[in-house]
């Protein structure tokens, strides 16, 4: 049966990564892309959007331009990883214009649309999750699943010690989204564990488009070793893990408690998971902590391969 996915992204070098995977797979129906502002501004990561479907001769998939900022912050990037505009390779100019919707306007109609039919992919900050969740409380349990790559639970996190980027760039929203949806938390806790062998990314940029855009994606923390042969080992590609766990449940869960750090300092955006019990409260999250490693690392590999 093939799955009705909504991309939540801002892309963001992963984010392709995810995207491209799920476009390679005939179990997978992307039914829109909604972007938000996160490894680079909004402006930025809607024509990062398009460029990906334009490689993929996918611009039938619509796309909404969301949010700008973080609900109540200044909005903090990672153009130093992505690249410049927040993407590395070289991707072409996209033929084709988002929408004219807000993506969160788009999200809500397409949940109103496909209902439990529909997965919503939220691999970016939560700004335009929440802002949907304050218009449709019941959203949550209007669809089937929602999946936030984010966090980091029970592991170090990569940008304070305690904290990963999407959720430390907007933790108010993901906040209201873990208070309201309970979702399925895809964190570091799994992503750094699922990596692609550093060969095989040094080969598909030796080969012909898309792969050698891919690679660039998929070695985006290194991009000069790649083209020299020389990367420092297997590449985290940390939003893809979400669409692998989608196509071959790869990820073992944990439904737990979970308090979210909305302060400053190292503790923003942190996850705090009551994993041992030692409160009363209800579930709050599903926390994904085991991944089958093999099973998610053959089928990128096949994945970008076929494309």
């Amino acid at each position: 049966m093939t799955r009705k996915v909504l991309f939540d992204t801002d892309p963001g070098c992963d984010d392709a990564v995810a995207l491209s995977i799920a476009l390679a797979s005939d179990e997978i129906e992307i039914v829109g892309v909604s972007t938000v502002a996160g490894n680079t501004a909004v402006a930025n990561t809607t024509h990062n959007a398009l460029s990906i479907l334009e490689l993929l001769d996918r611009t039938d998939v619509p796309v909404a331009r969301g949010c700008a900022g973080p609900l109540c912050r200044d909005l903090e990037t990672a153009e130093e990883i992505h690249g410049p505009e927040g993407i590395t390779g070289d991707p072409p100019e996209p033929t084709s214009e988002p929408v004219s919707q807000h993506g969160v306007a788009f999200i809500l109609d397409r949940v109103r649309e496909y209902g439990d039919d529909l997965s919503i992919v939220a691999i970016g900050p939560q700004t335009n999750l929440a802002t949907a969740l304050a218009i449709d409380e019941d959203l949550p349990t209007t669809v089937d699943d929602i999946y936030l790559m984010g966090g980091a639970a029970l592991c170090p996190g990569n940008v304070t010690p305690a904290a990963e980027f999407n959720f430390y760039v907007d933790p108010e929203a993901v906040s209201r989204v873990v208070r309201g949806a309970t979702p399925k938390v895809v964190g570091l806790d799994v992503t750094e564990e699922a990596t692609v062998p550093a060969a095989t990314i040094e080969e598909l940029a030796a080969e012909s488009e898309p792969q050698r855009t891919l690679a660039a994606w998929l070695g985006y923390s290194e991009v000069e070793e790649i083209r020299d042969g020389a990367l420092a080992g297997d590449q985290a590609i940390h939003d893809a893990t979400v669409i692998v766990d989608i196509l071959d449940d790869v990820l073992d869960y944990r439904e737990v408690p979970v308090a979210v750090g909305t302060g400053d300092g190292d503790f923003r955006g942190a996850l705090a998971p009551d994993i041992e019990g030692v409160t009363d409260d209800l579930p709050t999250a599903q926390i994904a902590l085991d991944v089958d490693q093999a099973t998610h690392r053959d089928r990128i590999v096949d994945a970008i391969g076929g494309l």
